[in-house]
């Protein structure tokens, strides 16, 4: 790491400054996790193929919802083997350094950052999580773990008539669905703290951004907010990206590399 950036990080600490970190599927990749739209995501329905951006939308899921169930139960699976790495365990750590002027805004749905320890207060998940379900029509804003009874699933793994039935709202009994944004929806404060990322964005002393290219709108907004407000920002990521040509625009830094050897050493400097 840069000495310049070093510095840029020892003062924000010096000055009690709020830190907010950003993370997409680059630190969780480390844990083994395969990218959303890579060959893992694919998935046959009768004769046809479906790419990951056509199972993940409110449109597929109305009209094939036990296949899109056993997907996302597939994609459960997938998570639920991987263990949170030295990147995770570096954003625990750095809440515990910053206490209540932290915040950890997540693209991931994966939960590996509370499994390592996040707290869920601090912990905004943009994109939802996967191990959760809410009401398919709205009748009440709260989310619910799945069943205990609702198991995932390898990839050809039927889902049973009795987990299909287990797979409804507490509330009214309608068909539940998976608590993730889909690439049919927007955005919103109720289920995906949009406007509550934005503020924490305009109020951070230090963006730190790991392992996300930018590809979805809210994280780009927080970037801009950040920046437009003379925040730290600090991108790292194994390539070039939007957020590296933001960061150097705006006076911060590109830390390429991996997340985890990256994360551990600015904790060592966040120590002192």
């Amino acid at each position: 790491m840069k000495s310049e950036c070093e510095e840029a990080i020892r003062n924000v600490v010096e000055r009690q400054g709020r830190l907010v970190v950003l993370t997409g599927a680059g630190i969780s990749a480390e844990s083994g996790i395969p990218t959303f739209r890579g060959p893992e995501g694919y998935w046959t329905v009768g004769a046809r193929e479906y790419r990951p951006e056509e199972m993940a939308t409110f449109a597929m899921f109305s009209s094939e919802p036990r296949e899109v169930w056993q997907w996302y139960l597939y994609r459960l699976g997938v998570c639920m083997k991987a263990e949170p790495n030295a990147g995770h365990e570096a954003v625990v750590e750095m809440e515990r350094i910053f206490g209540d002027r932290f915040l950890l805004i997540t693209q991931n749905v994966d939960g590996l950052h509370l499994r390592a320890g996040n707290s869920p207060d601090r912990t905004f998940q943009i994109h939802g999580n996967i191990s959760w379900m809410r009401c398919s029509v709205d009748c009440t804003g709260e989310v619910f773990a799945l069943p205990d009874m609702v198991r995932p699933k390898a990839k050809d793994e039927l889902l049973t008539g009795a987990e299909e039935s287990a797979l409804t709202c507490p509330r009214c009994g309608s068909r539940s669905r998976p608590h993730v944004l889909w690439f049919d929806e927007c955005y919103d404060e109720a289920h995906y703290r949009f406007n509550s990322s934005l503020e924490a964005a305009v109020n951070a002393d230090m963006l730190l951004i790991v392992g996300t290219s930018g590809a979805t709108n809210l994280p780009m907004q927080v970037g801009s907010a950040a920046a437009q407000r003379g925040a730290l920002l600090i991108d790292v990521n194994p390539e070039p990206n939007p957020f590296s040509a933001m960061a150097e625009r705006s006076g911060g830094f590109f830390c390429q590399g991996g997340a985890g050897a990256i994360l551990s050493e600015m904790v060592a400097i966040l120590r002192g």
